[in-house]
């Protein structure tokens, strides 16, 4: 049992396989196409303010990005598919994407835009309050979003993306290499019309009662219920004493509402007793409805492309791999973003508290000069520099 187990495991790493990776460390722009599309921002190779680790970063504020690479053309039928990169806000995100493209080898690099088609949309999008991991399958040339929204990471450090689709159609999205959602492709995704649906040949009963309660029909309107008027004179209201009949008109008191009025009569409420409770419409097998083994799996891949819009820019890409087994990819991440997420984290707080301590201190010497000022008692000053002085107070008060 133990040979066979190791030959298992030693048959697994031998079939598994490494697709594409790219960590920008090399010469990557050999490798990548920027498209000619339209006048698209411009990336750049950096590691940014606090990493050590080299991605490709988004230049210039407002603009649209569109780059991609090629690579060997696979399917993904009867494997796993492991798609995993890193994204980094280093501007601090107020609205765009940091997610990418993965599309069929077909597409054309060099007009690589929007509408391109892909197979899998996967990452972060961000804009004002919708913060979520986007995940959109392409079926029979439709997109497709996951029906509800997943979390996603807003702040200024690295995070890890990876997205794992099995061949029995079920996936998992992982941050960090801690799981946020998992799942059936058929269940959380709209590929396919419903199984059942409402029978169109049946149709409510037109004696059906679906009301549990009805007016009392023994109940009636007593005769004074309409005596009283809904707005009266008001009787503390007196005439002013400066009121000129002549000049103002004549005087009318004001009205209120009426302590007594009663409002619009209505019968008391009984229970319905043809009431047959709410109607449930039958369903029939929907014979729209078919099976399809094959979502989530593309006879195509050849591109991955990287196409956003971006308002503020700065998102750092970095440590891209796609492959068929889980653990390439998390030895991709050890090398890559694990071995520079601790000393990111602690450059980044080291820089906050620098950061704190200067507003501190700028607080502090703007506090002390303005108590110095309210402090400042000399009859003698002249007009002009007591005025000055209040001005400065205003002035370092609105700094605050």
């Amino acid at each position: 049992m133990m040979k066979l187990a190791l030959l298992f495991a030693l048959f697994a790493c031998a079939t598994a396989t490494v697709y594409f990776k790219e960590d920008f460390s090399g010469d990557w722009e050999s490798n990548w196409v920027t498209s000619e599309h339209d006048d698209y921002g411009k990336f750049v190779a950096t590691a940014g303010k606090f990493g050590s680790d080299v991605g490709i970063q988004t230049s210039q504020d407002a603009k649209f990005y569109s780059i991609s690479a090629a690579f060997d053309k696979f399917s993904n039928e009867g494997k796993d598919l492991v798609v995993q990169y890193s994204a980094k806000f280093e501007q601090g995100i107020d609205c765009g994407g940091g997610y990418i493209k993965i599309s069929p080898s077909t597409v054309d690099q060099k007009d690589y835009h929007g509408e391109t088609p892909y197979n899998i949309m996967f990452g972060p999008d961000i804009c004002g309050a919708t913060k979520r991991t986007h995940l959109i399958f392409n079926y029979k040339d439709d997109n497709h979003l996951r029906t509800s929204d997943m979390r996603t990471e807003s702040d200024e450090l690295t995070h890890l993306y990876t997205l794992i689709v099995h061949p029995d159609r079920t996936y998992e999205v992982q941050i960090d290499q801690k799981e946020i959602a998992s799942g059936s492709l058929t269940d959380d995704f709209s590929f396919l019309p419903p199984k059942e649906i409402k029978d169109p040949d049946v149709s409510k009963p037109s004696d059906w009662v679906d009301d549990p309660q009805m007016e009392d029909p023994d109940d009636v309107k007593p005769d004074n219920w309409d005596d009283e008027p809904e707005y009266i004179v008001d009787p503390d209201a007196e005439k002013p004493e400066d009121w000129d009949d002549e000049d103002d008109g004549e005087w009318e008191a004001p009205t209120i509402e009426n302590p007594e009025y009663k409002g619009e009569w209505e019968a008391a409420m009984i229970d319905n007793p043809d009431y047959k409770g709410p109607w449930v419409h039958p369903m029939i097998a929907n014979p729209e409805y078919a099976d399809d083994e094959t979502i989530g799996t593309y006879d195509d891949f050849g591109v991955i492309g990287i196409d956003i819009w971006q308002v503020k820019s700065g998102t750092i890409f970095d440590s891209i791999i796609i492959a068929d087994d889980i653990a390439d990819a998390e030895a991709f991440a050890k090398e890559t973003y694990l071995a520079n997420k601790d000393e990111e984290k602690k450059a980044f707080d080291a820089d906050k508290e620098e950061k704190k301590k200067a507003a501190d201190a700028e607080r502090e010497a703007r506090d002390a000069e303005i108590k110095e000022l309210e402090e400042e008692e000399d009859d003698d000053v002249e007009e002009e520099d007591d005025d000055a002085r209040a001005e400065k107070m205003d002035d370092l008060k609105d700094e605050l």
